[in-house]
């Protein structure tokens, strides 16, 4: 009998690439930004971190074709795949673990980058009237905020809003709508927010300097 408790078998890594398309074409440095951005915080949910660390190596192992190595560091990690593949795996303790398909292999449609062709701040929208709303904001403290929004607001400009408010740095906030991290140049209108739905803010404050 198997001493683990995840449901089902455990199937060695399989070799071949997983193939899959992205929504829009992605440039290289836009795939490693959007799985940065999930190594970053999928520790934060659920699950431990020690597994995480472990699942993030053996994936970029394997995408480099050393499958022996992702292996290894499965086996070390007593991290289980019930269909062999990254997509869904199990700890010893039963907890499940699931790794989207971009941390795993690059879209077909991925993009040679030329050149960076776009500016960091996304053009500002015709000046038309600005509707405000009150957006609830969770903080991981617990803290619930208002702040004053509109739908063409970009989350980059509500980081700076929260700042000023509350006094915590942009690059500590990591906002989150329906499970999805936001990216500073999504608008509140691509999120399809409505009234009185909640933003979660994972705060990441770096620890205090030590005298």
């Amino acid at each position: 009998a198997s001493p683990f408790s995840c449901p089902g078998r455990n199937e060695p890594l399989k070799k071949e690439r997983l193939k899959w398309k992205s929504d829009y074409p992605m440039t290289d440095g836009q795939l490693r930004s959007k799985r940065d951005e999930f190594w970053d915080t999928a520790p934060a949910f659920e699950g431990r971190k020690e597994i995480w660390d472990a699942l993030k190596a053996a994936a970029y192992a394997a995408e480099a074709n050393d499958h022996e190595l992702a292996q290894a560091i499965l086996d070390g990690a007593s991290i289980t795949l019930p269909h062999g593949t990254l997509c869904e795996c199990y700890d010893e303790l039963g907890n499940r673990y699931q790794l989207p398909i971009y941390c795993l292999s690059p879209p077909v449609n991925l993009l040679l980058e030329h050149a960076e062709e776009e500016s960091l701040e996304p053009p500002e929208p015709t000046p038309s009237v600005r509707r405000e709303f009150p957006l609830k904001v969770r903080l991981s403290t617990g803290k619930d905020v208002r702040l004053s929004a509109s739908l063409p607001d970009t989350v980059g400009q509500l980081k700076r809003q929260l700042h000023t408010q509350e006094g915590i740095e942009p690059s500590w906030q990591r906002w989150f709508f329906s499970g999805k991290l936001l990216t500073d140049r999504t608008r509140l209108q691509e999120t399809k927010i409505q009234k009185d739905f909640v933003i979660q803010v994972i705060i990441n404050q770096p620890p205090p300097p030590q005298d």
